[in-house]
């Protein structure tokens, strides 16, 4: 597909990318001093469940197929419940750093699960656009910060990794749904099944939740994993694979640490260098290769 045939669906992923990329240490800084993982994911499914189920109704009001809701239900396991009660409980055993890298299997189970269930082509530009992003986002990740995979996060570290296969495939299952039903009426469903299934093991950490004692940055994180996390980088996400593959979609995560790299620079907390520069040009150059190369 061409680019200018995808330019919404690709602006979208890098949207949601953003998004991901500051949920790192946004996160972190909530998780678990002010809000226990758990009861994050609780906050979070009322959250993107009151919001989806709103503007379902507002704007969209599609019913979906009976023989569809298992499909739904399965992906509110993968994409919502499991999903993100492993990578926030990682999240919060491990360091944003180890995350990162972790994440960046993702497109690499992604594409090999394409690969089984959609038939999705294995070719050379895909390996070598992943390979590109990979060695992209590892410089970028990597340089100059202290890290490494011990005993102490090996707890965090399996989980997240266990996060991104479950995420990888995610996207694959979800696609068909995503070409058939509006994005809204998508994650309407998704978002509440993961609602049910999440709340037996963060009500009570969702209760405990003390409101008053949060600085304002502190609420205004919340508000960000919430309604940007939660609403917006699915939305965006949903809408790209509506019209995109799973691979491209996927491949994005490697812009997630330019985008922080990038907002480190903008705010004077980082400072630019030729191998970020360069980084930066692996990542986007593998993105093409994946989304276009031939």
């Amino acid at each position: 597909m061409k680019f200018r045939e995808n330019i919404w669906a690709h602006l979208a992923i890098l949207a949601a990318n953003i998004i991901y990329g500051a949920n790192y240490s946004i996160a972190k800084a909530i998780m678990p001093e002010y809000i226990k993982p758990f009861g994050f994911i609780v906050l979070r499914g009322i959250g993107g469940t009151l919001l989806f189920w709103l503007f379902h109704v507002l704007f969209i009001r599609e019913k979906v197929d009976k023989n569809d809701i298992p499909k739904l239900v399965l992906g509110s396991f993968l994409g919502i419940a499991a999903n993100q009660m492993l990578f926030f409980k990682g999240l919060s055993i491990t360091t944003p750093i180890n995350a990162a890298i972790l994440m960046t299997c993702t497109p690499v189970l992604v594409l090999l699960a394409a690969t089984f269930i959609l038939k999705e082509t294995i070719t050379v530009s895909k390996i070598t656009g992943i390979i590109s992003g990979i060695i992209g986002a590892l410089m970028i990740i990597v340089m100059g910060k202290d890290f490494s995979f011990g005993s102490e996060t090996m707890p965090g570290d399996l989980m997240v990794f266990i996060n991104a296969s479950l995420f990888g495939m995610y996207l694959v299952m979800i696609k068909p749904l995503m070409k058939k039903y509006h994005p809204l009426t998508v994650n309407k469903w998704v978002f509440f099944f993961g609602l049910l299934m999440s709340l037996p093991f963060g009500w009570n950490e969702a209760l405990e939740i003390n409101w008053a004692i949060m600085p304002a940055n502190i609420v205004a994180g919340v508000v960000f994993v919430v309604v940007g996390l939660s609403f917006f980088a699915y939305l965006f996400n949903s809408y790209a694979l509506s019209r995109v593959s799973p691979s491209t979609v996927s491949i994005y995560i490697y812009s997630q640490p330019v985008f922080a790299t990038a907002i480190a620079v903008a705010l004077g907390n980082d400072s630019l260098s030729a191998l970020k520069i360069i980084a930066a040009v692996l990542i986007f150059g593998g993105v093409y290769l994946v989304s276009w190369g031939k």
